[in-house]
This record gives C-alpha cells, structure tokens and sequence, in this order.
C-alpha cells in the first residue's frame, strides 16, 4: 500500500506553496514539436506518452545529470551509486550482466544502454524528449521501458554560447563552458563544450586519519563540426570524451540486518574500511550524422563509436577491524561498440513511414574480475574470470502512421532483429575452467496505435506492443555448464490507452498501461559471487498523469503523478519460491511539482517538490524484500538576471530528509545506500 505519511507531507507541501518558483520556457504549448517516431511531429499526434524538457527548463532547474532528468518522470526511479547508473521503469530493472538500463539514451540518433555509460552532459542541449513505454519498434533491442532522446542545439551564423560557475557544500564546484560559432557563413560550424566538477562528500573514512571518504570529480569534453555540403546535404562530426572518479559511497554497514529501520544516516557520516573503494569510468566517444534530404524525402546515416573503460576496486566487507581485513574484489570493464542506421523517411502531410537497417558491434573485456579474500591476515581464497564477449546486433525496421479519416489515424511498426553473443572465459581459483559459450536469438518486435482526435485541443490513443531486452552469459561463470551460465531474453507484451489535451497554456496528459513481463531478468548471489537469472512471470500496471500550466506571463507550474502495482506471478528460485512478491527497486507512486516565477525586472524564484513512495529491496541472506518507507524532498533557488548574467542561489533536500536508495546484502555484510544530506550553493552564469 501506499504510505499515507508520504502522501499527506506531499500535500500539505502543495497547499502551503504559494509563489515559490518560475521558467517563462514555454511560449505557445500548442506548438511542441518531437522527433519520438524519428520524424518531426506536434505532440499531440504522438499516440504514447512523452515528457518534454527544453533548453530552459534545464538550465533553471538545474538539471546537470540523467538522474536529475529521471526525478521528475512518473514511474521512474535511478540509483546513481549502483555501479554506474541502475534504472528502474515501470518495474523494469537494469540487466547486470549485460550492463542494459531499460531506459537507452539517444543523443542525436547515437544509442547508449550501458549502465557504465550514463554520463551524458547536459551542456548544448535544445531538448530532451522522454519516450515512456517500449520503443524497440524504431530504438533497438534494450528500449523495453523506454528512451530517453537527446536533441542538441543546431547552429546557426550567429556565435552564442555560455560561462558557467557553481560553487556549495563539501567543496562542491562546477565550472562548464559552450560556444557555438560559424567558421564559414552558411557552410561550416564549430561547437566546444566542457563540463568540470569535483565534491570532496560528507563522509569520513576513521580508518585512515580522517580522510574525506566520498570524494568525486569528473569532466566532459565535447566538440562537433557541422557542414552544410548543399542545400540538400550536410554531415556532422562529433567527438566526447567523459571521465568520472569516485572513493566510496553513502554506505551504512551492517551485518544480520532484519529491517532497513536498523540503519540511520548517522553512521554513514563515519566509515570505517581498510581497503580503497574506487570506481573510475573513462569514455570516448566519435560518431558522423550524414544527412540527405529533398522537399519528399529524408536520408540519414548514423556511425558511432564508443569505448568504455569502468575499473573498480571495492572492500570486500566494506568495514575495518574483522577477521576479513585485507579482502577485496576488483572489476575492470572494457566495452567498445560500433553502431551503424541508415534510415529513410518521407515528409508526406497524409501518409507518413520511416524505414531503415541497424548494425552494432560489442567486444566487451573483463579483466581482472575477481575476488581475493583473507582470514585473519591469511590469504584464504582467490578467484578471477578473464573473459572477451563479442556481441552483435543486425536489425531492419519499419513504421507506417496512417491517415483513416479526419479524426483517426493508425500507427503500425515491426523491427526484426538477430543478436548473437560469443563469450571465451577462463576462471582461475579454487576451482580452475574454461567457459566457452555462444547464443544466437531471433526476435519479431511489432507495435501498432490508433489515436483519434476528438478535437484541436483533445486526442486520445490505445497501443499494444512488444517490449525486448537481450539475454547474454553472466560475467563470472559458477562452472563450464552453459545452461547454467546463460540467461534468456527479457521480453513484454505492452498496453496502454491515454489521452492528451494541450490549450494554448495547459498540458494534460493522462495514460493506463498493464505489462506482461517474461523471462525477468533478476540479480542474485551463490556462494558470494553474483548472477543474472531469469523469473518466468511478471506483470506491472498502473497510471501516470503530468501536466504544464502557464496561469500568467510570469509563472509557469508542472506536476507528475505515477501510480504502479507490481508482481512475481511465478518466480522459483529453486531453494525459494518469490511469487507473489513486488518487484524489487519500483517505487508504489511518485509524485513531483514544480513552481516558477519570472519577474520582469529579471528576478526569479522556483521550487520543486519530490514525493517518492516506499519500494521493496531484495535481501539474499534472509531471502526476503525488505520494504524501504517512502520520502519527500524539496529543492529551492533563487536568482536575478540582469543583461547576459544570471547570479543565483540553491539548496537541495532542503529539509534534510533521510532516505535509503539502494540496498544489498550477503552472508559478509548488509550495504545501505543513503541520499546525499542537505546542500547550499551559490552560481554564476554569462550567455554570449
């Protein structure tokens, strides 16, 4: 059930916020255009639910992070310390050995799935498009929850661009930079950008002379050159380069734990470890967009390239002064994929489609991937898998939208896809093998809608379609059987009936959805080491509602509301039957609301409001979810805008609210994960 508490907090919270906040981003809500069927549309003939988050919304929330984007959609919810970034949609987890988000990232038509990879910046952004519900039709074969669409800024001959500075609580500061800017007229542009931040944390480390325990620091580089050939053809270049560094995390440890009550921010202030926790991530980045387009028809072909390098040291108790001291696990991760779409589409005012073929590439490297234990300063036990996995995905793709009448029309999609997966594997320890093993999986991936307008301002739409996340072999093989070590496609069938009113200053949006989930990819532990397994059934239901309201020229107010029901139908883990259990990490609701105002004179102020409710852990020692009470959060600034200058002032949690995020537990130790606690800060930003 869904905790009253929570709710009442949330309520009293709305009705006691009078004036708080502002973004005058919006100026006719009538006119919203999205590329969610890779072609431009208006919104409201989009027969799926989408959240739109523009240029300014972005800069005066705030928003810095992919997490930062997930808090304020319905239904979804992100652990940023889980190794990387594990997404929770509609009760849809994060893969862990494919390292496969339900959520994939598209940042202009390059795809991104990794857990590992989720560093995406926020700088040169025009908007953000959030497809909610399975896209594999047109976004590939991880897209089972949905996408998030990543459109950045075109040029143009004028030079413009952006200085930013930040600097709060624990040291934390930010420094990012933009500029877009012609090299020849009409022809050729430039775009640099930059992001460098670093945060020393709140936590101590008292095993080693008070040292800052969770310190982080990361920078994004990115350029692109646009060339504009003709007046029909144009390509662009873009190269990245991301690297993130972080020591520890918001831990509270643990050992026997029967309830998450026993847990309390207080002890996470003052850890105690013996051995580095440090995960460092590295990505490059390099794709080419060439784009050929006439009055009828539209040509793009998408290449990409990234190269990912996760490496990662963790105390194996995570705690000092134990019989275990000196023990550690290790993990490095290097995973370089190639991405190839060509695609054609045609610009009909009647009947509309979109075709095209997809091709990727992964070889992905593990190693070290290892555990080494002491006892009592005495070497117990070593184990180490080195293992290559090469993955490749061939797809072709179609999607038709259909003019029936004035007032109806009909979408209609299918992709057909083949994923193969080769995995070489050599485990050294106390038990030595070879593990080779290889997997080829056909798979039909169709989606049809039908929407009907009811007038210029209302539309409704029902759709059904298949949702598809790849299955693969597990990392870390418990012996040569390849029946054990493998794990099946994750698949769904999707339903979804939703309406959509949009006035010249209000955005309604409203949707059902029910999801039948096969095959469910869980995470569990044998003997200390961790698997992918899959649950044979699964089902997910509920509602999400969101809305945009501009009463006047200076205030603008957004809300989401997510309301989910989740299941294990059948789910027999052999020693253990979980059915009728919640999926682990969906949160029962979430709720946000946002208020802006924006005086004239350049004066600013807005206010954002999180209610999450409470969501199930699982717990492997006692073989049982454990439920973590849901949390209400509030985030304020204040700011003035004079010429190009923005000076401004924030606070985040600005109550202070204790809350736990992640949770995991074995027979060594029980590992909380706690939110950041409350932080001030204070910022500078010059456009040009």
């Amino acid at each position: 059930m869904y905790s009253k508490k929570n709710l009442m907090i949330f309520l009293l919270v709305i009705i006691n916020c009078e004036t708080l906040f502002a973004s005058n981003s919006i100026n006719n809500l009538d006119e919203i255009t999205v590329t969610a069927n890779k072609i431009e549309e208006n919104i409201k003939d989009v027969p799926q639910s989408i959240t739109i988050i523009d240029a300014e919304t972005i800069e005066n929330k705030g928003i810095k992070t992919v997490s930062d984007v997930i808090d304020i959609i319905p239904n979804m919810y992100m652990n940023p310390e889980n190794h990387g970034g594990a997404i929770n949609f509609r009760g849809l987890n994060t893969s862990m050995f494919t390292n496969s988000n339900p959520i994939v990232i598209y940042v202009d038509g390059v795809p991104t799935s990794s857990r590992n990879a989720f560093e995406i910046s926020m700088e040169n952004i025009e908007k953000i498009e959030v497809l909610r519900g399975p896209q594999g039709t047109l976004y590939g074969k991880d897209a089972i929850g949905g996408v998030i669409n990543i459109i950045t800024k075109a040029p143009t001959n004028e030079t413009n661009g952006s200085i930013g500075f930040e600097y709060g609580t624990n040291n934390y500061n930010r420094e990012t930079f933009n500029i877009n800017t012609p090299i020849i007229k009409d022809k050729l542009f430039l775009n640099l950008n930059s992001e460098i931040s670093s945060d020393e944390g709140w936590i101590t480390n008292n095993y080693n002379g008070n040292d800052k325990a969770a310190k982080e620091n990361s920078y994004k580089l990115g350029s692109s050159l646009y060339f504009k050939a003709t007046d029909n053809f144009s390509t662009k270049l873009v190269i990245k380069r991301e690297k993130r560094k972080n020591y520890w995390g918001n831990y509270s440890v643990m050992q026997n734990v029967v309830s998450l009550d026993q847990f309390s921010k207080n002890s996470v202030k003052n850890a105690n470890f013996d051995m580095p926790t440090i995960e460092n991530n590295e990505i490059d980045t390099q794709s080419l967009n060439l784009k050929y387009e006439t009055d009828n028809y539209l040509i793009e072909a998408i290449t990409s390239h990234k190269d990912t390098d996760f490496k990662s040291t963790y105390d194996i108790d995570f705690t000092a002064n134990t019989s275990l001291d000196g023990s550690f696990m290790t993990r490095n991760t290097n995973t370089e994929t190639y991405t190839n779409e060509i695609r054609v589409s045609n610009k009909s005012e009647n009947l509309r489609w979109i075709g095209g073929v997809y091709f990727d590439s992964e070889k992905i490297k593990e190693d070290p991937y290892s555990q080494t234990l002491y006892v009592s300063g005495v070497k117990a036990a070593y184990a180490n898998a080195t293992s290559t996995s090469d993955n490749n995905t061939s797809a072709i793709f179609t999607q038709m939208m259909i003019p029936l009448n004035s007032s109806f029309d009909l979408t209609l999609g299918a992709r057909y896809q083949r994923v193969k997966k080769e995995i070489d594997m050599t485990v050294d320890g106390s038990s030595s093998f070879d593990f080779n093993a290889d997997k080829t999986w056909d798979v039909f991936i169709p989606k049809g809608a039908l929407s009907y307008k009811i007038n210029d301002n209302l539309s409704t739409y029902l759709s059904v379609s298949k949702g598809y996340m790849a299955g693969g072999f597990n990392s870390f093989a418990s012996s040569s059987n390849i029946e054990n070590n493998r794990f099946e496609p994750q698949k769904s069938t999707n339903y979804e009936i939703g309406i959509k009113s949009i006035f010249d200053n209000l955005i309604l949006n409203a949707s059902i959805f029910r999801m039948n989930i096969n095959d469910i990819h869980i995470y569990k532990q044998v003997l200390g080491s961790y698997y992918t397994d899959n649950a044979d059934k699964a089902h997910s239901q509920g509602i999400e509602f969101d809305f945009t309201y501009l009463p006047t020229d200076t205030i603008e107010v957004n809300g989401a509301l997510g309301f989910i029901d989740t299941k294990y139908d059948s789910y027999d883990a052999g020693d253990y039957n979980f059915s009728g259990n919640k999926i682990e990490n969906t949160p029962s609701h979430t709720a946000s609301l946002s208020i802006s105002y924006y005086h004239p004179s350049g004066f600013y102020a807005r206010g954002d409001i999180k209610n999450q409710g409470s969501l199930y852990f699982y717990d492997d020692r006692q073989k049982k979810f454990l439920k973590n009470k849901g949390y209400t959060t509030i985030d304020a600034k204040i700011g003035y805008k004079y010429s190009n200058f923005d000076i401004y002032a924030y606070a985040k949690n600005l109550t202070n609210e204790e809350y736990i995020t992640y949770y995991q537990s074995s027979s060594i130790v029980s590992l909380a994960t706690f939110a950041d606690q409350r932080s001030i800060g204070v910022g500078l930003r010059y456009k040009f």
